[in-house]
């Protein structure tokens, strides 16, 4: 079965958070991507956001997590609703699943993932921190 989206991730190895995650939280599931249509094709994205953007194009209603700026415009242009990893710490930290965003955030910077001081200073203030 073709996971494009879980091997990405595991590749990372066993010291990734998100590559540990994935063996240690029962509620993950890893499913099958759908074949990707043409009108996703055309983007020439990589495996994990096309397969992505494929599941939740099949499946409306449900927000697609995508940080890759190609991918994101791809999806307004299909109207599948987005939602980024930034958006998703955010969002835990609002319904109480994490007691603080900041070293989080602080982690995904050290990780190599971009964010301005201007934009973290501007989520944190936005939960509070």
């Amino acid at each position: 079965m073709p996971r494009p989206v879980a091997d990405e991730i595991l590749c990372r190895g066993p010291h990734d958070p998100a590559a540990a995650a994935l063996g240690l939280h029962g509620w993950l599931e890893v499913v099958a991507p759908p074949p990707v249509p043409p009108e996703i094709q055309a983007w020439d994205l990589g495996g994990g956001e096309s397969a992505v953007l494929s599941w939740a194009l099949m499946y409306p209603g449900y927000e697609a997590v995508l940080d890759d700026l190609a991918a994101r415009r791809c999806a307004a242009a299909l109207g599948v609703e987005v939602r980024g990893t930034l958006g998703l710490v955010l969002l835990a930290k609002k319904q109480g699943r994490i007691a603080e965003a900041r070293p989080i955030l602080e982690r995904m910077r050290g990780a190599r993932i971009y964010l301005s001081d201007r934009v973290l200073d501007s989520a944190l203030r936005l939960v509070g921190e």
